[in-house]
């Protein structure tokens, strides 16, 4: 949205041929490391730097133009999560969230002709598709599969044109099967922890397979969990619904990421929340007594892992909990974030209220909210490096990374051929 807005303003601000305008200086956008084998066609374009430049225009417009351009800038599609400018200064974070615009169509594209019999749609089946295939309605799929060569092609059978993968990319697809079944025995402890923090200790499936790519689940988890008898157990609500249960709680697994970071940096661990209390602007608290005070306000947190059904709301016990348990829940992410719609996917297991955003925006140590105000991240900020990559990868992310690299590339070189084979 923020790049469409950027090419609209070239077209309000039309300078006249009397008066000369000033023309702003363009934002530098800070560039990853070249390509050596780079694909023309993937506009990969940061969209905060495009909404900062149509910014940098406003007073160079008319007062008709200028309003009119202001108002599409305040839209909940455009304006920033993060309203106070102090705080959107991570831009390696919001970089991600482009980086997930751009290669939208290879995920959705990849999980949903993974999950046909076989693998291959005719082009004009796949043209209705938009949805479950990550392209704007309207626009042709043949134009975001061409920007994949290496991944998707476009054979006809039978004259008739269909979207299929080609050979590399299903060579990729043997690979992350074998890395499923290597990384099940990692998964199942993740579901487990899931469950232990979650209401009742219970899901409904299809929230987990909703949102099974946020936990690195296989697409037959549902299958898998009933090979754990003696940790999981389905059943069925009076609703219809198939609902996975905890079978036996684990003591081992009841330890918070927080908790475990506590006990080997301290200093730390005390450093990524506060909690204030409500006093008079007038106390004279100097340093110390401020350091003593945050102290006795932040610690102990309250553990995600106990039951806090009894806490009252609005109450700073019951504010501790629920963000020991966004943060929980943030950890058992695979990439250590998750959109809004993810969280609030699982708003009465996690017992959230109509205050999450504000609870999580008094706590800018731990978390970072990047986006736009109808669609926004939550990262757990001590996670990350500083260059935006991931302090703990797992294999799967690095699978993932070397998918990206392929899309990003037009042909494959003899050190690439090796290295697949």
């Amino acid at each position: 949205m923020a790049r469409r807005l950027l090419s609209q303003t070239k077209t309000l601000f039309k300078p006249s041929s009397t008066t000369p305008i000033p023309i702003p200086i363009p934002i530098p956008i800070p560039t990853s490391p070249p390509n050596p084998n780079p694909n023309p066609s993937l506009p990969i374009s940061p969209s905060s730097a495009a909404l900062s430049a149509a910014e940098s225009i406003l007073p160079f417009l008319s007062c008709k133009r200028r309003k009119k351009l202001r108002k599409k800038l305040s839209s909940p599609r455009v304006a920033p999560i993060q309203r106070d400018p102090s705080y959107r200064d991570l831009h390696f974070l919001d970089a991600i969230l482009d980086r997930d615009a751009a290669f939208r169509f290879l995920s959705r594209a990849k999980s949903y002709l993974s999950s046909l019999p076989s693998p291959i749609l005719p082009l004009s089946a796949a043209g209705t598709l938009y949805r479950e295939l990550g392209f704007p309605r309207g626009r042709k799929v043949s134009k975001y599969a061409d920007r994949h060569p290496l991944l998707f092609h476009l054979p006809r059978i039978d004259s008739v044109p269909h979207l299929a993968f080609t050979p590399l990319m299903e060579s990729l697809l043997a690979e992350e099967e074998a890395l499923f079944d290597s990384l099940e025995a990692k998964r199942m402890t993740t579901i487990r922890k899931l469950l232990m923090i979650f209401v009742k200790h219970r899901v409904p499936l299809a929230k987990l397979h909703h949102c099974r790519a946020l936990f690195g689940l296989p697409a037959d988890f549902r299958d898998r969990v009933c090979k754990y008898p003696e940790f999981f157990r389905v059943v069925v609500d009076p609703d219809g619904r198939h609902v996975l249960q905890l079978e036996t709680w684990d003591d081992n697994l009841a330890a918070s990421a927080l908790e475990r970071e506590f006990m080997s940096n301290e200093v730390q661990a005390r450093k990524l929340f506060r909690f204030q209390l409500p006093h008079r602007k007038a106390l004279p608290f100097d340093k110390d007594e401020r350091k003593h005070l945050d102290k006795v306000t932040t610690f102990p947190l309250i553990s995600p892992y106990s039951d806090g059904s009894g806490l009252k709301p609005w109450t700073i016990e019951a504010e501790k909990y629920r963000v020991g348990l966004i943060h929980e829940f943030l950890s058992l992410t695979l990439e250590k974030r998750a959109w809004i719609h993810h969280i609030v996917e699982f708003k009465e297991e996690l017992c959230l209220t109509r205050r999450t955003y504000d609870m999580l925006q008094k706590q800018p140590r731990a978390f970072y909210l990047a986006g736009t105000e109808m669609n926004w991240a939550v990262f757990l900020k001590h996670a990350y490096q500083e260059d935006g990559t991931l302090i703990d990868k797992d294999p799967l992310v690095e699978f993932n990374e070397k998918l990206q690299k392929y899309a990003c590339m037009t042909k494959l070189d003899s050190l690439n051929e090796n290295t697949v084979n």
